[in-house]
């Protein structure tokens, strides 16, 4: 009884050092983790001896929630952490009251039921219709096989929302020109039919007459419908480096991928008030909730308009 109660007496810097040990030694945790959790936790115990905590048996629940609160708000001496960092250090401190109650220090594990702040949801990254332009004339403006096929491609990208996955997939019998759709594998090889619009179908139709016949000689006869110089199915790379060298081409140099052109796609329906579930099928998203994140992106746009059009809109 006495070793146990000598035991909850530690002050919570002697903890950290013993749990950090666990991690390092009984675990086997990576150093560039266990170097978090110590800055982490060093802190928690700093914040609980500025307010006189001198036992770990002291803290409760509501201790640790408002060490959860100090790392939102920041102080003199530390900026304030993101909803991501926060998280980290509370899964952090979560881990050093479970130590201390497996070991005996503590009758009851107070961090618990608090929660780790929830990241915000990250607006995916966009760009302009006129950048879209800019970048899919870039792709094809010297009218060569390959040019072509980088316009197609990109052209597609755009114009069906499609994953670079599904695109460089995509069998030249999986496009339907006449009825201008093309059919999708999505993830889980879940598929969906999209429509293809006008300009990706005109550029997908100049490609497939004009210049894939004289790439797929050179090859093995693949279905795959976008192919490299030798004939074969395009790769994820080559494709990317595709969209780089039109990015560059176009001066775009802020981070261009091909998911910025499905963002694109979508916020660009979005702000043409396309109907978010129309969105999903589109996106091939299996939950609107993924989808509705291009409100988001919407309701930014319309109060920029708000805040530069309405005459009381600023003070």
């Amino acid at each position: 009884m006495a070793a146990t109660a000598a035991l909850r007496r530690l002050v919570p810097t002697t903890v950290v050092r013993g749990y950090l040990d666990h991690l390092a030694v009984e675990r086997g945790v990576a150093a560039n983790t266990l170097a978090s959790y110590r800055r982490d936790l060093n802190r928690y115990a700093d914040y609980l001896g500025a307010r006189g905590v001198a036992s770990i048996s002291e803290v409760d629940a509501a201790t640790v929630s408002s060490f959860l609160a100090y790392l939102r708000e920041g102080d003199e001496d530390h900026l304030p952490l993101s909803a991501t960092s926060a998280a980290r250090a509370v899964v952090a401190v979560r881990g050093l009251h479970r130590f201390a109650l497996r070991d005996g220090l503590v009758e009851v594990d107070v961090a618990r039921e608090v929660r780790p702040p929830t990241p915000p949801r990250r607006l995916p990254k966009a760009i302009s219709v006129d950048d879209v332009e800019r970048l899919l004339d870039a792709a094809g403006y010297e009218q060569t096989a390959l040019a072509l096929r980088d316009r197609a491609l990109l052209e597609l990208l755009y114009g069906t929302g499609a994953r670079i996955s599904e695109a460089v997939g995509l069998a030249v019998d999986d496009i339907d020109l006449a009825e201008r759709t093309v059919l999708l594998a999505g993830k889980g090889g879940k598929q969906r039919r999209v429509p293809l619009g006008s300009f990706a179908a005109t550029a997908v139709e100049a490609y497939l007459v004009q210049a894939r016949p004289g790439l797929a000689a050179g090859g093995r006869g693949t279905a795959i419908a976008f192919l490299n110089s030798r004939g074969g199915p395009l790769s994820r790379q080559s494709a990317w480096t595709v969209l780089r060298i039109a990015a560059e081409r176009a001066g775009l140099t802020a981070g261009i991928s091909p998911h910025t052109l499905r963002h694109s796609f979508a916020t660009h329906l979005m702000e043409g008030g396309a109907d978010v579930r129309v969105v999903q099928e589109l996106l091939g998203h299996s939950s609107v909730t993924t989808t509705q994140i291009y409100t988001l992106v919407t309701v930014d746009t319309l109060r920029e308009v708000y805040a530069t059009a309405h005459p009381r809109a600023r003070g």
